[in-house]
């Protein structure tokens, strides 16, 4: 049975998820070097923020085959050594949106009618009304850095609230703000015209520090700022001079570039304009249970041999697309796997292009799941979504992609692939019957009709009389069972490629034997996995 490590606390229902397909041991507050101890002897690894995933500890593993974090954030793994040993790592990028999105509206409105303050006032024995008259978000513009789930979600609340709306993101279409009712806008324009303010984004290297002294400067004074994204997309001490100056108007923050927020950052002298919580954005009851659901059954169905829903390391397969394609990700595998065998030994160049319907889908996950499959004889169980475009590349192998919306000759499209290798140049065609049917349609430009199965013999040879015969022959006197064969031709009498799936592996020898056979150009074995 596996045994999946819980090293943060997690909600239970995520452990029983776990309990039901694997060992589940729950080790919370360890070290790196007791995790680099502990973590050769399990499979998986399910963790919180708390738990730092380091190279040394992915070195460490020998039997990891997935990294789930609870939660959306996973700067606490080291995603490029875990894709390098092909190790999934994966998140919950929905689980605690609403919670998330609340809580940035919850800032936005304790900071406008000074509630931390009014309260601290109060429990002091205070009743000073005066001294925290507020402001109203009604008809205010809200300015929205990042439009994803939880950037919608808040532009959604604040609409119905009566604030007027403008983005910044570069990757959201117009119809999708149109559908929000957001104005798209340059990042300038939306820190020179907003009220408020709210970040959405992760931290990467163009985000880092994004709001900084000079952007600051661009806010009207009466603005203020929310950031209960990641930490380090605001510098905080140019935040903390911002506010102290008048320069704007106030900030509520919930993450920090360094956690916890040390005793002497600067934002810690601001008394006023200044709201702080300790990272509570997922921090609700329904978000943990959420998070821990999500993450534990993507475990789950990585132990059962499944495709994960929200691998960040595995470019293009997000959760919709991956439910949409997975039949033609199958496709993909099978015919990648196929051509690997024609070719043989090192190849130097991929071809894949989509054609007909099918050229209208992302092209990234189908290239994926062939280079996987084009590598799976050579690389086994080391080769995974994960890891397929890593290995590719360093194995030299060059990626062309294409599209044909014009081939029009299979209902809801066709995947060809063609490679060039140690056997010259081979090309395979493949489509769906029905709506998840795998069928190879094409080898090497002859037209023929067959699912792939675990055994079959390919064979290049002259379409005459006696050929067929004389194969059937000799594989029943190697008692050899054809389950079915298949001739593909251009014309009558011309080259013609046989394909016979056969019930079990050719015993040795016989493949010598067959090439033997008057009229036969060449053959190969085939060893398809068709789960």
């Amino acid at each position: 049975m596996p045994k999946v490590l819980v090293s943060d606390p997690i909600d239970q229902v995520g452990i029983d998820i776990l309990s039901q397909v694997s060992q589940v041991d729950i080790k919370t507050g360890l070290s790196e070097a007791e995790l680099i101890d502990l973590i050769p002897d399990y499979d998986a690894l399910m963790i919180r923020s708390g738990t730092q995933v380091s190279e040394a500890v992915i070195a460490a593993s020998t039997k990891l085959k997935i990294i789930g974090r609870a939660g959306v954030g996973v700067d606490n793994v080291n995603i490029p050594a875990a894709t390098r040993r092909g190790i999934v790592v994966v998140n919950s990028p929905e689980g605690n949106t609403i919670a998330a999105a609340e809580h940035a509206l919850a800032m936005m409105m304790s900071m406008s009618r000074h509630i931390p303050l009014a309260h601290a006032s109060m429990k002091e024995g205070g009743w000073n009304r005066k001294a925290y008259v507020g402001t109203e978000v009604y008809k205010k513009t809200l300015g929205i850095v990042g439009l994803g789930k939880i950037g919608a979600h808040v532009a959604t609340v604040a609409k119905a609230m009566g604030m007027k709306l403008m983005a910044y993101d570069p990757f959201i279409s117009a119809e999708r703000a149109e559908q929000l009712s957001v104005r798209l806008v340059d990042l300038n324009i939306l820190f020179q015209e907003a009220d408020y303010i709210t970040l959405h984004v992760p931290k990467t290297k163009e985000t880092a520090n994004m709001v900084n002294g000079e952007t600051l400067a661009k806010m009207k004074p009466t603005a203020r700022i929310i950031n209960c994204a990641r930490g380090g997309v605001i510098d905080e001490a140019a935040l903390a001079q911002a506010i102290d100056a008048g320069i704007i108007a106030g900030a509520a923050l919930d993450v920090y570039d360094s956690e916890p927020l040390a005793a002497d950052s600067p934002l810690r002298q601001v008394d006023k304009n200044l709201v702080l919580t300790p990272h509570l954005g997922a921090s609700t009851a329904e978000a943990q249970v959420n998070v821990a659901v999500d993450v534990a059954e993507q475990i789950r169905d990585v132990l059962l041999g499944l495709p994960a829903r929200s691998a960040v390391n595995i470019p293009g397969l997000h959760p919709d697309i991956l439910e949409k394609m997975r039949p033609y990700l199958e496709l993909a595998e099978v015919l990648g796997n196929l051509l690997s065998q024609l070719v043989g030994g090192r190849i130097q160049q991929l071809t894949v292009r989509l054609q007909g319907d099918l050229a209208k889908e992302q092209s990234q996950p189908l290239v994926i799941a062939s280079l996987k499959g084009l590598l799976v004889q050579a690389l086994r169980e080391r080769i995974n979504y994960v890891n397929a475009t890593i290995e590719a590349q360093e194995r030299g192998i060059r990626v062309i992609e294409t599209r044909d919306q014009s081939n029009r000759d299979y209902a809801g499209g066709s995947l060809y692939l063609s490679a060039i290798g140690e056997k010259g140049e081979h090309s395979v065609v493949g489509t769906l019957r029905g709506e998840k049917e795998v069928l190879i349609t094409n080898v090497d430009d002859f037209p023929i009709n067959v699912p792939p199965s675990n055994h079959m013999l390919f064979t290049l040879h002259q379409d005459r009389p006696g050929v067929i015969g004389k194969i059937g022959s000799l594989l029943g006197g190697f008692n050899v069972n054809i389950a079915s064969m298949q001739v593909g031709r251009k014309i009558v009498r011309g080259e013609a490629v046989m394909i016979l799936s056969l019930d079990d592996p050719l015993p040795d020898g016989v493949l010598t034997e067959v090439v033997k056979i008057d009229g036969i150009r060449d053959a190969y074995t085939v060893v398809l996995s068709t789960h």
